[in-house]
């Protein structure tokens, strides 16, 4: 009951201007729901599909336990709760890199191709936050690192073994890599841009503080739940063939 009271304290200090902590509440709400959404619909997909949207469903699952405590960091401090996002994006992008390996399945996919984009997708993460926490004097550096990681991810879903798979399997699959494909180059590319802008020296004066939460708040959202609407999208067509 305390952990009641004390939410609904910091839910009713919340200024009618502070998008931030209004996007951290409504990101928080959206992404419960979507869990609610595809656990629930789990009973109506044979067992080839319904990894895929448990998968779908534990992402919006870990990303809204993450926004609940993020929204309270942001309430009580007034700080962006980085990380607290780094741990949710750690945990929470492998997943949709294993929803490439699982969806690719069907063509023939093998555990190298989950392990490869899992590595990048960790580098990718750990060196963001070295360089946005840890050691912010060499953020170029780390942020370069970063940078190549996501890019190598961007690589093998367009042209390289996963790209390859998708076309071998055609129809709904093919058609679902694809759009995942542009979650990724376009939706995932607001993270290295916040990055650049976050931190000393990658021009971090052209957004004001604290704003650049709002977008990550909102990107998440879309990028996450978006993930599991295709997936779900494939599955349901996929058991009308």
């Amino acid at each position: 009951m305390s952990n009641l009271f004390m939410s609904s304290a910091l839910i009713s200090k919340m200024l009618p201007t502070d998008y931030v902590g209004f996007t951290f509440f409504v990101g928080c709400m959206a992404m419960m729901a979507a869990s609610a959404f595809f656990f629930l619909s789990l009973s109506q997909f044979d067992k080839k599909w319904r990894t895929s949207v448990l998968v779908s469903g534990l992402i919006t699952f870990i990303a809204a336990v993450h926004y609940f405590y993020m929204k309270e960091y942001w309430a009580e401090i007034g700080e962006s709760p980085t990380f607290f996002r780094y741990v949710d994006w750690v945990l929470t992008v492998p997943l949709m890199c294993l929803e490439f390996y699982l969806i690719l399945k069907v063509a023939g996919a093998k555990q190298s191709l989950l392990w490869k984009m899992i590595f990048y997708s960790v580098v990718m993460l750990v060196t963001g936050y070295v360089g946005e926490v840890v050691a912010p004097e060499s953020a170029a550096f780390w942020g370069f690192v970063s940078g190549v990681a996501y890019f190598a991810i961007v690589y093998e879903i367009w042209l390289g073994e996963a790209s390859k798979l998708a076309k071998a399997a055609g129809g709904n699959v093919l058609a679902a890599h694809k759009i995942l494909c542009w979650f990724v180059l376009v939706g995932w590319s607001i993270y290295p841009l916040g990055y650049m802008m976050g931190t000393t020296g990658w021009y971090n004066g052209i957004i004001p503080a604290g704003n650049i939460d709002v977008v990550y708040n909102i990107a998440d959202a879309i990028n996450k739940i978006g993930f599991g609407l295709v997936i779900y999208t494939l599955a349901v067509n996929s058991q009308k063939d």
